[in-house]
């Protein structure tokens, strides 16, 4: 690895000393074909081989120097249009291509120096990529460095697009380095003359060929060029009979459409006075009529709801007399279930006075019959009498005070009976009553539907209101674009005139002036210098004749032209004196 390391570094010497003593005697740039500059480029791509490891792929091992190459980009940022530049070149599919083409184009900017020392200061970013011991990563590698700063005196312009970067035969030729320098300078001179007279030749060929080219294409479109203006020139004439004709035609029907605009803005404007003085009267009578039934619905509406809240009333009134009534019957029932228990009783009182008396009519008749036989029943009647007596008294008592209650209750409930008749016919007249606020409240609801249809028929009438609003403004804008239409329409009549004026009044080609040939013109017609290849022909659009670009440098518009052409001088000063007097 020592050895080899050695001999590339004074291989690459060599090769740098030959190539820069090489293009200092020529003195000129070096091109990609100058041998000494291939063989540099070999020798440095050797050196930079040296100790690569292989990177496994799916064909097989590779080696390439393109990889540590990359890393130049983020060491060095102003080397990111190389790197791009050879990765984006048509052709190169290889990263020794590319690697090939970076160093060409480093080269070129005169830079390659720093960028492979910037390189060679990050060992741990090339111990990836190289082995221990290989050019790189040893003292060899800045002594690389240094040597290739003397290569910043070599002017390259070398074209990478064109070559095959891929497949060059990666062999040194040390032949040139055998050579004797004492019998080589006279070869070397005489190549150079040689290579020069080349360059010469070949670049005296471009030039003409181009200049053939050249001619010939404005040959081609002079052709053109004639051709096309033949064809204006009928056209013009053709386009100047037509556009008398149109004059005619549209004098007339502008007088025609003067006329009947003027009778249609009299009829629009008559109508849109009668539709506004019958728009103004309609909104009078509509508003009105709004204010009125407005003012009829606000009453009705406020009569309504003193119903409403008078028949909420009467049905609170109702519903506590229908509470009333409720417990009034109640009561009722009560004191008629009191009065059959009283009657009850009262048979029953009846049934015992009945069988008490017909128990002391026993007693007087068992009294009569005993009361003379025996003298010892004497003193058990007399009892017995006494006894009789005792309960005719009590059931006396009892009799009057049962009678008492029982006229209590009748009177009761005649008052009971007073007071139901009263409340029915209270209530009667609370019926009566609500039947009538009802039918009230039904005329005001009847009311209000009609309040309501009518205001819906203002609303449509406010809508239809609207809808004239809106078509007497359509009336006015279309009245408005009738008018802009007439004054463009003048306007374009005016120019019509003034264009047919500038046609009648100016001595041009349509007024039978010759267009002159170019075999016919050798010399211009106002300078009076001859014509040549610099000096070129040109027709005035007006007159015909041939004039030199700088006699017929100005552009007018012409009737027959729809836009600015060429005319001369005098008739440019001509059209622009008439033009001017037209226009005041």
């Amino acid at each position: 690895m020592a050895i080899e390391r050695s001999n590339l570094l004074s291989m690459l010497k060599l090769s740098i000393k030959v190539l820069i003593q090489s293009s200092l005697s020529l003195g000129r740039t070096l091109d990609s074909e100058y041998p000494p500059l291939q063989q540099f480029f070999l020798v440095l791509e050797h050196c930079l081989k040296h100790g690569l490891k292989a990177k496994k792929s799916f064909i097989g091992p590779s080696r390439s120097i393109w990889g540590p190459l990359e890393l130049v980009e983020k060491l060095c940022p102003e080397s990111a249009n190389i790197g791009t530049s050879a990765r984006d070149l048509p052709g190169i599919r290889t990263g020794l291509g590319r690697a090939r083409a970076w160093l060409h184009l480093a080269l070129m900017q005169k830079k390659v120096a720093d960028y492979l020392k910037a390189l060679l200061d990050r060992k741990d970013l090339l111990s990836e990529f190289y082995d221990s011991g290989a050019l790189m990563l040893e003292e060899e590698g800045a002594v690389m460095g240094g040597l290739l700063v003397g290569l910043n005196v070599i002017d390259a312009n070398l074209c990478i697009k064109g070559e095959d970067l891929d497949s060059q035969v990666a062999v040194i030729d040390f032949s040139l380095y055998l050579k004797d320098p004492a019998n080589s300078e006279a070869p070397k001179e005489y190549m150079t003359a040689i290579l020069d007279q080349k360059h010469y030749i070949e670049e005296l060929n471009r030039h003409l060929s181009g200049t053939v080219t050249d001619l010939q294409a404005k040959m081609d479109s002079l052709d053109k060029t004639n051709s096309k203006l033949v064809e204006e020139l009928t056209a013009a004439t053709d386009r100047i009979n037509s556009l008398q004709e149109e004059q005619e035609r549209l004098r007339q029907e502008n007088d025609c459409i003067l006329l009947t605009s003027q009778k249609k803005e009299e009829a629009a404007l008559q109508d849109s006075q009668a539709e506004l003085e019958t728009y103004r009267q309609t909104r009078q009578g509509l508003d009105e009529m709004y204010n009125v039934v407005w003012k009829q619905y606000k009453e009705e509406k406020r009569i309504r709801q003193e119903l409403e809240r008078e028949l909420e009333l009467q049905v609170g009134l109702k519903k506590e007399m229908e509470v009333a009534m409720r417990l009034l019957e109640k009561d009722i029932n009560e004191k008629q279930d009191t009065l059959a228990a009283l009657r009850l009783q009262l048979d029953q009182v009846k049934t015992l006075n009945l069988q008490m008396f017909h128990k002391a009519q026993v007693d007087t008749d068992e009294y009569a019959a005993l009361s003379h036989p025996h003298g010892t029943h004497v003193h058990a009647a007399m009892k017995s009498e006494q006894e009789r007596k005792q309960t005719d008294q009590s059931d006396s008592d009892m009799r009057v005070e049962l009678e008492g209650k029982v006229e209590a209750f009748q009177k009761q409930l005649t008052d009971l009976d007073t007071l139901r008749a009263g409340l029915e016919n209270e209530l009667r007249a609370e019926r009566e009553q609500r039947q009538s606020m009802q039918k009230a409240l039904q005329r005001e609801q009847d009311n209000s539907s009609e309040l309501r249809t009518q205001l819906q028929q203002l609303q449509g009438l406010h809508t239809e209101l609207q809808d004239l609003r809106k078509e007497k403004k359509q009336l006015q804008q279309k009245c408005e674009l009738q008018e802009q239409t007439l004054q463009e329409m003048g306007l374009h009549l005016s120019q019509l005139l003034r264009k047919t004026f500038l046609i009648l009044s100016l001595p041009s080609v349509s007024k039978g002036h010759a267009w002159m040939k170019d075999d016919e013109a050798t010399n211009c017609k106002q300078c009076q210098k001859e014509f040549s290849i610099a000096r070129r022909k040109h027709h005035c659009r007006n007159c015909g004749d041939i004039y030199c670009s700088g006699c017929s440098s100005n552009e007018l518009a012409l009737p027959s032209y729809p836009r600015p052409v060429r005319v001369c001088d005098s008739c440019h000063a001509l059209l622009l004196q008439r033009s001017s007097s037209t226009g005041s």
